[in-house]
């Protein structure tokens, strides 16, 4: 073999070898890219804590409409916007987040009665009770209508979600 063809064969051996790296590298790449498109980075703000069936008495005071609550946690780090989130239950009553912003690492409680918003707790400024004792959803939605999260208590496992 002379030394031009000899040349030649490690070149193209060298190419070859190159490009097969480069499709390894670029295979190995493939999921992780995949996996960064499938699911868009969303804010993690759940129901952590729902208080259905307020202590005492459901004699319809404020006292006792306010020790129904929902509580909504954002588990992450940055302050997320819940402006026009809605908070709802079973039967289509609705509680939507006016010009609240949710701290990260933070919870809010959404009681039911009348009383003054803070940083910490939002009324519903209701006169009625609004979660069932018996069964209910309480259902979380982003400004967009999409499901943040849920949850159900009192149903029986082939009809509902027990979660917690």
């Amino acid at each position: 073999m002379s030394a031009s063809a000899s040349a030649s064969a490690t070149a193209r051996r060298l190419a070859a070898a190159a490009l097969a790296a480069g499709a390894l590298v670029s295979v190995a790449a493939l999921p992780a890219s995949a996996a960064d498109h499938a699911r868009p980075h969303r804010p993690k703000v759940e129901i952590s804590a729902v208080q259905y069936d307020s202590p005492g008495r459901d004699d319809r005071s404020n006292r006792s409409l306010n020790k129904e609550w929902v509580e909504v946690t954002n588990t992450t780090r940055n302050v997320v916007n819940l402006d026009g989130w809605t908070l709802e239950d079973e039967s289509g009553h609705t509680y939507t987040f006016d010009h609240y912003r949710l701290a990260g690492r933070a919870t809010v409680r959404i009681h039911t009665g009348e009383g003054r918003d803070t940083r910490t707790d939002l009324y519903q400024d209701r006169r009625q009770y609004v979660w069932n004792n018996d069964h209910d959803t309480a259902t979380l939605r982003n400004d967009n209508g999409r499901l943040v999260d849920e949850e159900s208590w009192g149903h029986d496992h082939h009809h509902g979600d027990a979660r917690r």
